[in-house]
């Protein structure tokens, strides 16, 4: 009588049924690499133009299932400040809005939208991803 991890009738047992939530948030990529499923997170970073300037990058807003047109409406507004959506680096969508609001707009983001939480909203910090709370 040998071992087996099936059940009783020879049916898979349901370890082996249940497992594949692991399988799904995994993609397999050509070369054999593997991409993760995106992180639900906020990044909120600074950029510094013409040494006076600032703008405030705010990108991840989407994976809460917010639109970055109405969220870049509502910021504008709010801040009394240009905010556009424009495509970043990485081919992905983020929030311009004009002036440095990096410590602001984070309040305003968990007041606005409750289902964002503020454990999961980061600055960029000198290249360093640092918690907002």
């Amino acid at each position: 009588m040998g071992i087996s991890s099936g059940g009783a009738d020879g049916a898979p047992s349901s370890a082996q049924t249940g497992g594949t939530s692991k399988k799904e948030e995994v993609k397999r990529l050509p070369g054999g690499k593997v991409k993760k499923k995106d992180r639900q997170e906020v990044i909120i970073e600074k950029v510094v133009r013409n040494k006076r300037k600032c703008i405030t990058i705010v990108k991840g807003l989407e994976l809460f299932g917010i639109k970055l047109s109405d969220a870049s409406k509502k910021l504008g507004k709010k801040f009394a400040t240009g905010a556009s959506v424009v495509k970043g680096p990485t081919e992905k969508e983020q929030i311009d809005v004009q002036g440095d609001i990096i410590y602001d707009i984070v309040e305003f983001i968990t007041d606005t939208w409750p289902d964002v939480p503020e454990r999961s909203i980061f600055f960029i910090e000198d290249g360093k991803k640092v918690q907002a709370g």
